[in-house]
């Protein structure tokens, strides 16, 4: 069976979420070479509720675009948490911002936790930045992409007058959640 990936990144409307799934499927898809697709949902409030960005990553084509057995969650609020950290698989992984998700859901996976926001605020300066800090967490937690293609995906992205911002961002969190593997 060809290797299917499967990675949701949750939280509340407004954070960037979309735009790091996106990414990470550029990353997968365009600068690798993979298949991948990337979809998205809203909570009816759009910004401030509940949102999601699925990405699968496979060896062949995907034939369907949503996420049913998730091996990776994000989640950046405890709405998030509790309302998408459903369906990770035996195994899996969900990561969470420690400042907001107080109370991790739990299961038959590793939960991981970073201060997410609040190393986009202290450490780079900008709370803007945070999807990209958790994009990086992502990919140093999943090995999914390599490194440099999720940070040639991010500067693609990007106006020139911000690469240097997002690519401190998008290292901080890759650093930091190696140090947290590394126990």
């Amino acid at each position: 069976m060809a290797e299917r990936y499967e990675l949701r990144f949750s939280g509340a409307g407004g954070q960037g979420l979309i735009t790091a799934g996106i990414i990470l499927a550029e990353a997968a898809s365009i600068i690798e070479g993979r298949h991948a697709v990337q979809s998205q949902s809203y909570g009816p409030e759009a910004r401030g509720g509940a949102s999601k960005s699925e990405v699968i990553i496979g060896d062949e084509p995907i034939d369907y675009p949503k996420a049913t057995v998730v091996d990776a969650c994000l989640a950046m609020t405890q709405e998030a948490a509790d309302k998408y950290a459903v369906g990770i698989k035996d195994g899996g992984v969900l990561l969470v911002d420690s400042d907001f998700v107080k109370n991790p859901p739990q299961g038959n996976y590793k939960v991981y936790s970073l201060p997410i926001m609040r190393t986009a605020k202290v450490d780079v300066g900008r709370e803007i930045v945070a999807n990209v800090i958790a994009l990086g967490a992502m990919i140093a937690l999943t090995d999914v992409v390599k490194r440099e293609s999720g940070e040639q995906a991010v500067l693609a992205k990007v106006p020139e007058a911000f690469k240097d911002l997002n690519k401190k961002a998008y290292s901080l969190g890759f650093d930091k959640m190696k140090e947290v593997l590394a126990g």
